[in-house]
């Protein structure tokens, strides 16, 4: 693989931060959070912004140095401006729930539905001019919604925000929160009789975590808080198997009609947990053995406490929640149709559409000498994935009917089993078929990626974000998340 030189690494690192603007944090905010909810309507034709309600409260956890984002990425983008220079104070990349749902069937059908969104920026000492922008579909940011706040109006909410059962714990604490990444770890489906275990878990996970780079040589940069909201149930909702419980967070499987999608709806109630620490990142950890998760990039992720490959999901995850990367994996069901449209250029740094072979977003990485695109063993793998797709049906039918028939424990524990040695074995298959690839462990850019087979290219044969796994996150991947780190820590 190239290495990159230490002087050019420097050099790279240098150019990217020379390029931030730099505002000065004290002429224009104060060391507090405002918290701003609106409604997000619409379907895959139309949508709007509805203004709800404003919060302030707590410690602005966030950069007080790096106030402008210009990594270009994400759907959306909150634009902060001074009402009376108009100059632009702050701003942030984002995806948002609603922005996955109106490229699924229903919302191109018609279907208006509407969500409840949150933008988190520093308490601001004057007026200002709030805005949201979307891509449009060249990918060009244009003005959807502004409206003008006041910090001062008497209709900002400032109550005390602390909820008497909520218990926050410091799992991992390194420092101030203005040069640090601050993580929350929600609990999810944990009853009052599982504080105990819900602090197990978060130990557990915490330690994962700092195992993988490029966490582990950043630990120093982490803060990370586990927040116990005990729910009603233990558990969480399945329905595909007729199960729902009452939960802190409201979190479901089944979101947007996928099997294994794992997210909540319920925004505000989420929000006003995590306010009991300073968080950059929101996590959602459920209290459940079925296979699942989600990440929507500065907005929040998810995963599963107790399931053979909940590692991998804790990790994927964040990779999308925290430093928006993109998944890389396209065998796999998803609900949304043309995510990433024909012709144009992925914001997300793991992804490419090879417009422009020659100024690949990657570059500095490529292995010397390959061809680009890279043409790796992909008819092979689309056929073990398919003879393997069939396997699984069968499997996961069986399972599902035994429980909704409400067999016996025993036979729905075996037939558990029987799937999860056969999904094994099939992974332990493939982590071969990749180590022995000519181009493992080469960077170029390699056809399949972001739910599409033909016209979306992955940085690497493998990845943390492509297969499931004990495996790191591939040399573009990890720059990525690195540069996110960078961003908020110095």
């Amino acid at each position: 693989m190239k290495k990159l030189s230490s002087t050019l690494f420097i050099f790279l690192i240098i150019s990217f931060y020379s390029s931030y603007s730099q505002v000065k944090f004290d002429d224009f905010f104060i060391d507090k959070t405002l918290r701003i909810d609106y409604l997000h309507i619409g379907d895959a034709k139309t949508e709007s912004i509805v203004f709800d309600k404003a919060y302030e409260y707590g410690i602005w956890a966030g950069s007080t140095k790096n106030t402008i984002d210009k990594f270009d990425n994400g759907r959306y983008y909150c634009k902060i401006y001074d009402a009376t220079s108009g100059n632009l104070i702050f701003s942030k990349g984002y995806d948002t729930y609603f922005g996955e749902y109106r490229t699924t069937t229903p919302a191109i059908n018609g279907q208006v539905k509407a969500y409840h969104e949150s933008v988190l920026i520093p308490l601001p000492k004057n007026k200002i001019k709030f805005t949201i922008e979307l891509r449009n579909k060249e990918q060009k940011l244009v003005q959807i919604y502004q409206i003008e706040i006041d910090p001062s109006d008497i209709n900002i909410n400032r109550d005390n925000i602390i909820d008497k059962s909520v218990r926050v714990y410091k799992s991992h604490v390194s420092g101030n929160p203005h040069d640090k990444v601050d993580v929350v770890i929600i609990s999810e489906g944990y009853d009052s009789n599982e504080d105990m275990k819900f602090l197990e878990d978060i130990k557990r996970f915490t330690e994962v975590f700092f195992s993988q780079e490029p966490y582990k040589t950043n630990q120093d940069k982490f803060n990370i808080y586990g927040i116990y909201k005990p729910s009603e149930e233990s558990g969480i909702d399945i329905p595909q198997n007729k199960i729902y419980k009452k939960t802190a967070v409201n979190a479901t499987f089944n979101s947007l009609g996928s099997d294994r999608y794992l997210l909540t709806e319920d925004n505000k109630t989420l929000r006003d947990v995590a306010a009991h620490a300073p968080y950059d990142v929101i996590y959602i950890m459920a209290n459940t053995s079925k296979y699942g998760g989600g990440g929507i990039y500065n907005q929040f992720a998810t995963f599963v406490n107790n399931n053979v490959w909940n590692e991998y999901v804790f990790l994927h995850e964040f990779g999308h929640a925290f430093a928006g990367l993109g998944d890389e994996y396209y065998t796999s069901d998803v609900s949304y149709n043309d995510f990433y449209p024909k012709g144009i250029e992925p914001t997300e740094p793991n992804l490419t559409a090879l417009i422009n072979k020659g100024d690949l977003k990657w570059r500095e990485f490529i292995t010397p000498g390959i061809e680009i695109p890279s043409l790796w063993e992909k008819a092979d793998y689309e056929k073990m994935d398919k003879e393997w797709g069939v396997e699984r049906a069968k499997l996961l039918k069986n399972i599902s009917e035994l429980k909704t028939s409400n067999a016996p424990e025993s036979r729905i524990k075996s037939a558990e089993k029987e799937y999860q040695t056969a999904e094994k074995k099939r992974n332990d298959n493939l982590d071969r078929f990749f180590k022995t690839s000519k181009y493992s462990g080469e960077v170029g850019a390699f056809e399949g990626g972001g739910y599409s087979s033909q016209g979306i290219y992955r940085p690497m044969v493998d990845c943390i974000m492509f297969s499931k796994g004990k495996k790191p996150y591939c040399k573009v991947c990890e720059n990525a998340i690195f540069n996110m780190i960078r961003f908020y820590t110095e």
